[in-house]
C-alpha cells in the first residue's frame, strides 16, 4: 500500500468546513524545513488533491502550516491585533507507508488535531 496524506478543516466557532484556508506543506530535517507545497480548502474544508500524493510519500517528519488568521478575517470575525491564532504550524511524523489524514478543528482562540483516517 502506498502511503499518501489528507487534511481537513473545520471552524468549530460557526459549525462549518474551514472554506479558503490556504495550507502549507514542509518536509523537515533536522533543522531543515522544506517547502513541498501549497493547497487551499475546497467548500469541505478538504483539499482537492492529497497534499502529499503517494508518488511522492516519503517516510519522515512533515509540518502543514494552516493560515487560519486570513481564513477568520475574510469572515469578518474581529480579535485583537496581534491575533491570538494567526498561522497554525502542525509538526507530525509519517513512520510507515499508510494513509495519514491531520484534520484541524479551529477557532479564532483555539485549535486541536487528531491522526484521523
Amino acid at each position: 500500500m502506498a502511503g499518501y496524506l489528507t487534511t481537513h478543516v473545520l471552524d468549530t466557532a460557526h459549525g462549518c468546513p474551514g472554506k479558503g484556508i490556504k495550507i502549507d506543506l514542509y518536509a523537515i530535517s533536522g533543522n531543515e524545513r522544506t517547502y513541498i507545497r501549497s493547497l487551499e480548502t475546497n467548500d469541505d474544508g478538504r483539499t482537492d488533491s492529497h497534499i502529499l500524493p503517494a508518488e511522492e510519500f516519503r517516510t519522515g517528519t512533515y509540518e502543514l502550516v494552516f493560515h487560519v488568521g486570513a481564513y477568520f478575517d475574510a469572515r469578518g470575525v474581529k480579535t485583537d491585533e496581534p491575533k491570538f491564532l494567526d498561522v497554525v504550524p502542525l509538526r507530525f511524523g509519517m513512520s510507515e507507508e499508510a494513509h495519514y489524514h491531520v484534520p484541524l478543528l479551529v477557532s479564532p482562540f483555539s485549535y486541536s488535531t487528531y491522526r484521523g483516517s
